[in-house]
């Protein structure tokens, strides 16, 4: 098979769903001699802040001079971007090679009864294949869906179990409370182990420390009490803080946004603990470079100026709450034009009811899935708050308009979806 062809075989997968089970993922990796294996890993689940707390720590990994895998999902602009090593994306070539493989395996397993993997198992996968393959010394792995089930959670014994901010999302699956929530994402905590949290709310620290207790597993909490802002504008962030005893003075990232300073220290804390507990070599030079380095595309992230245009995921709760701070701190007083589109299984009231005020204007559009809710379903639920609405189904003309329609100093924010903010990106930037 070349790319494309391997593609479309992935893809065939999504009409099998979504399945909540490792027995498949087992049994795939299995017949493809179980790289997982032979991989040290850092294992990191949660609601809002993986993507950027992953990057932080993989970075900090790659500038001391080791080679690491970083898989995330999903992709804002291609397929490639899910499984990265060393900063650079899987070669076209290799996703085939790797899929020819695995498909001949596939079929193996249909032959003796099991069922077809589904497409995330088969990128979970692969993912495991190549780093074991290329001799990655670490791989920053990524949960897709919670965290117990998860395709990623085959893996034995992980150098750290993370688990960032939680927050109500995907409430049809995980169930319907945050402690249900943080007892699926709490399912990456593996025996005799090391976790470490972001300060969650009470109802999901009890259940966190709960599964800790009974795995034997130690807790470590990232420390914010001693955190402190020097500087915050949308060019970077400056801070102090204190992790584990130790103080960590003038670290600065490229980041916009308080809970960025928050997902920093939280990545902090993981690497202090490789460092101490797990005896990976890592100084504070290779921490420092990688920290300001670090860029995570999708989140408040100004891809134009003149006028300011600003692409963000935030698709829920806690994600929307981060980017109407960031707009209230750094475009206050500026005439801001919204530019959504969300998906149907999103909580999209409590996302407008947090953004939307800020706005004056809102051109709603359709995502590119099947799961989007239709831009004249946004436009309606919108024009309850906002009189000056725009539905423009497609995402191009979409974008052509509202930067006709903004002047120089406006700020222009694209929001609501990834699968929409990657497409943006694509024609803005």
């Amino acid at each position: 098979m070349n790319y494309q062809e391997s593609l479309e075989f992935i893809e065939k997968s999504h009409k099998f769903g979504m399945r909540l089970g490792l027995e498949n993922t087992y049994k795939l990796l299995e017949l493809l001699g179980n790289p997982q294996d032979k991989l040290k890993f850092i294992h990191v689940a949660g609601t809002n802040g993986k993507g950027s707390v992953c990057s932080f720590i993989s970075n900090t990994l790659k500038e001391q001079g080791y080679k690491v895998g970083l898989y995330t999902s999903p992709y804002l602009e291609t397929f490639t971007e899910r499984i990265r090593l060393n900063g650079k994306n899987i070669p076209e070539d290799d996703v085939a090679r790797i899929i020819t493989i695995m498909k001949e395996k596939i079929e193996q397993m249909a032959s003796d009864g099991f069922a077809y993997p589904t497409e995330f198992e088969i990128e979970t996968a692969m993912a495991f294949y190549y780093y074991w393959e290329q001799q990655a010394d670490y791989v920053v792995l990524e949960v897709g869906l919670g965290g117990r089930y998860d395709a990623t959670n085959v893996i034995k014994s992980p150098l750290a179990s993370v688990i960032v901010s939680l927050s109500l999302d995907h409430i049809g699956i995980l169930g319907d409370t945050l402690g249900k929530i943080a007892y699926e994402k709490a399912g990456i905590i593996k025996e005799d182990s090391i976790a470490v949290v972001y300060k969650q709310k009470p109802e999901a620290e009890e259940v966190i420390k709960d599964v800790c207790k009974e795995k034997n597993t130690k807790y470590i909490e990232a420390d914010f009490e001693h955190l402190v802002i020097k500087k915050s504008d949308v060019n970077s962030q400056v801070f102090d803080c204190k992790i584990l005893d130790e103080k960590f003075e003038n670290m600065e990232i490229s980041l916009i946004g308080e809970h960025q300073v928050n997902n920093a220290v939280l990545a902090l804390t993981v690497i202090k603990v490789l460092r101490d507990e797990r005896q990976v070599e890592i100084s504070n030079e290779a921490m420092r470079r990688a920290f300001l380095n670090t860029r995570w595309p999708g989140r408040i992230e100004k891809i134009k100026d003149n006028p300011i245009f600003i692409i963000d995921g935030a698709h829920n709760e806690d994600g929307a709450r981060s980017l109407s701070k960031a707009l209230e701190k750094h475009f206050k007083g500026k005439k801001m034009i919204l530019l959504i589109g969300m998906l149907k299984d999103k909580d999209i009231d409590s996302v407008l009811e947090i953004l939307i005020d800020k706005f004056d204007k809102v051109i709603t559009t359709t995502p590119d899935s099947d799961r989007a809710i239709s831009c004249n379903e946004l436009k309606e639920k919108i024009e309850k708050h906002v009189n000056d609405v725009t539905a423009i189904p497609k995402i191009e003309d979409a974008v052509k308009y509202a930067l006709k329609n903004a002047k120089e100093d406006d700020v222009i924010i694209s929001a609501g979806s990834l699968y929409m903010i990657g497409h943006v990106r694509q024609l803005v930037k």
